[in-house]
């Protein structure tokens, strides 16, 4: 297999655009050849210099404000420096010195943009000086408009940086735009598979109540009540799935129910008492945690967690109440087999369930997590899966009410 080390010194050497690195206290520390072949100097005239000593000022033409960009590229470099964020030039005078006939330069217009290297501290560390020489475009510019003087040329950079401008905005704006469109296609994907597996899900009972009708109508000697069973159990499925998807749909088009200060202990002790679950239970609720949020939504988040824990505890699930502002926390922890790091996240996925959860309990929708996690983002929270020593531990985290 051959070597994919790629030698990034031989790449920066060879660029067609010329680039200059500067330390930041604006010392040269290295060049590429189209740098070197666009300033007509060499390496040795350069690296531990100034960027300011490297290139001096032409005295002839001291006397034009836009003849040497000493203070704008100045200034620039200093913006890089104390922001870390990249910083255009438009349009910079910057005459060379020739080579050949001492004290005589060549004049030289350029477009500059300065951009930083961050260390893992966020400072900066470097400055990529990229200098791209626009002398002949001005030059043509000039030859046909039949224009010459300081006018032309302050309308050049006037020009220059409105065209730099809008070429930014324009850019940005496309960048906005693909990213819509990319966000809807993967919307319209997700509501397609979503629609797909709900469906397909929906047909299982239905399937199973045709099958078990169909029995007991071929069988006259059926037991009816063991039939009556099969058909309730596979009637309460149906109703779980439908359920939820209601719930899905009302979050997304129904009204926001009306928020309320809800203290989320007594929510805890409220919902423990109407709905007790299989397994035994033990509590930490801190009293006067107070959300600003829907009760029912939180009720519903709340009886998902506990149904979930119930259906992957061995023996006992522990939930917690307790404030760590700026959030309220509230925690549903089992002692089941856990949940792998590496599908953390994918069962807060629609329709999505893990071989664990397949194992224990075929009938779940798959959509109880999503739907929390949903209600909880909703609110200016999350709910996520925290480490655990053993089994599971859902984290829901919402703003203390203020």
């Amino acid at each position: 297999m051959m070597d994919s080390v790629v030698d990034y010194e031989a790449v920066f050497a060879v660029l067609p655009v010329p680039f200059a690195v500067l330390t930041p206290d604006l010392t040269v520390v290295a060049v590429n050849n189209a740098y070197l072949e666009a300033t007509n100097r060499t390496r040795a005239d350069l690296l531990g210099r100034s960027i300011f000593t490297a290139f001096p000022a032409n005295p002839a033409a001291l006397e034009d404000p836009h003849a040497w960009g000493v203070e704008p590229l100045r200034a620039s470099l200093e913006r890089v420096v104390a922001t870390g964020k990249p910083d255009t030039m438009p349009l910079v005078r910057n005459d060379i010195r020739t080579s050949d006939i001492p004290g005589t330069f060549q004049e030289r217009y350029w477009s500059m943009i300065n951009t930083p290297v961050l260390g893992p501290d966020g400072e900066v560390k470097l400055i990529v000086h990229r200098s791209q020489d626009v002398t002949r475009l001005l030059e043509q510019m000039r030859l046909i408009r039949g224009e010459r003087g300081g006018a032309m040329e302050s309308q050049i950079y006037a020009h220059v940086g409105e065209l730099l401008d809008l070429n930014d905005r324009l850019k940005r704006a496309y960048r906005e735009e693909q990213q819509t469109v990319s966000a809807l296609h993967e919307a319209i994907e997700e509501q397609q598979r979503f629609l797909f597996d709900a469906s397909h899900d929906l047909r299982n009972p239905i399937a199973g109540l045709l099958a078990e009708v169909e029995d007991a109508l071929s069988d006259p000697q059926a037991d009816p009540w063991r039939t009556l069973r099969t058909l309730h159990s596979n009637i309460e499925r149906l109703n779980d799935i439908v359920a939820d998807l209601l719930v899905l749909a009302r979050l997304y088009t129904a009204t926001p129910p009306t928020n309320e200060l809800v203290d989320l202990a007594r929510l805890v002790e409220e919902e423990l008492q109407q709905h007790v679950p299989d397994a035994v239970v033990h509590t930490r609720l801190d009293q006067g945690v107070v959300v600003r949020a829907s009760r029912i939504r939180l009720a519903r988040v709340l009886a998902n967690l506990v149904a979930n824990a119930e259906r992957h505890a061995t023996s006992t699930i522990e939930i917690i109440v307790a404030a760590e502002p700026p959030d309220a926390v509230l925690e549903v922890i089992d002692d089941g087999p856990g949940v792998a790091p590496d599908e953390r996240e994918k069962i807060f996925r629609r329709r999505y369930r893990a071989e664990e959860s397949r194992r224990l309990d075929s009938g779940g929708s798959g959509l109880g997590l999503p739907i929390a996690r949903e209600i909880a983002q909703g609110y200016g929270g999350d709910l996520y899966l925290a480490d655990h020593p053993s089994g599971a531990r859902f984290v829901m985290r919402l703003p203390l009410a203020v």
